[in-house]
């Protein structure tokens, strides 16, 4: 079998109407639970890490953030989901070099969520024993590391992906121009102002929730005889 039957097998020949939809659909998934995540952890946790851990005792609480440590797994799985399809859609154009920042940063930036979201169970499950509860030194230490996790760490990668992704998009011209746009201000203001607002974080998975359904909308301009994705504008 010669090189050129493998590229007009069938395999092939649908990999460009099932990846842009593939990526467009863990994209999305991945912003719903990564926002509402973050919106239940910044509702439910004083953002003092010097408050005492008075506000675990209140069962509504505790309960949303159970919630929101349950939603982080499933968000960092289709996350990279997304990341594996994206790059599929990019094809052979992948530059070598903005491709390994562009995976690295969203390996970095899943296992530090993860992370996160690890710490964060752990003290929550110790802090629900009244016999062994944490005293309040240990409480803020640990708030203090998954804060610093999360926000110093793990959002700063995501810029970095966001970077790099532009970079790759622009490149290729896979998705509209705006969004290249848009992804280079959010990423600016996600590296030098994460410190002013833990709300900040949200543009991450908002970027990422855009351009999904950019690449939805766009996803049926593919023709099945044509490998590659159009020019966007």
């Amino acid at each position: 079998m010669t090189r050129e039957d493998v590229a007009q097998g069938p395999l092939q020949a649908g990999s460009p109407l099932r990846t842009p939809r593939a990526a467009a659909v863990a994209g999305i998934v991945f912003s719903v639970f990564l926002i509402a995540a973050l919106v239940l952890l910044r509702l439910s946790v004083p953002a003092d890490p010097r408050v005492p851990g008075i506000w675990l005792t209140d069962p509504g609480r505790r309960t949303a953030v159970q919630i929101a440590l349950s939603l982080i797994p499933f968000a960092g799985i289709a996350f990279l989901w997304f990341v594996g399809v994206l790059r599929d859609r990019i094809g052979h154009r992948e530059d070598r070099f903005f491709a390994t920042v562009f995976l690295g940063s969203g390996l970095l930036f899943v296992a530090m969520l993860f992370v996160t979201a690890a710490m964060a169970g752990g003290l929550l499950a110790a802090a629900s024993h009244a016999s062994s509860r944490p005293g309040p030194d240990v409480l803020t230490l640990g708030r203090n590391v998954t804060g610093l996790l999360l926000n110093v760490y793990s959002i700063r990668m995501a810029a970095v992906f966001m970077l790099t992704t532009v970079t790759i998009a622009r490149r290729t011209e896979i998705v509209s121009r705006w969004l290249t746009v848009a992804g280079v201000v959010a990423a600016l203001v996600l590296l030098v102002a994460i410190n002013f607002s833990d709300w900040v974080e949200l543009l991450f998975p908002a970027w990422i929730l855009a351009l999904s359904i950019d690449i939805l909308i766009a996803s049926p301009k593919v023709s099945p005889g044509n490998t590659e994705p159009a020019p966007r504008s």
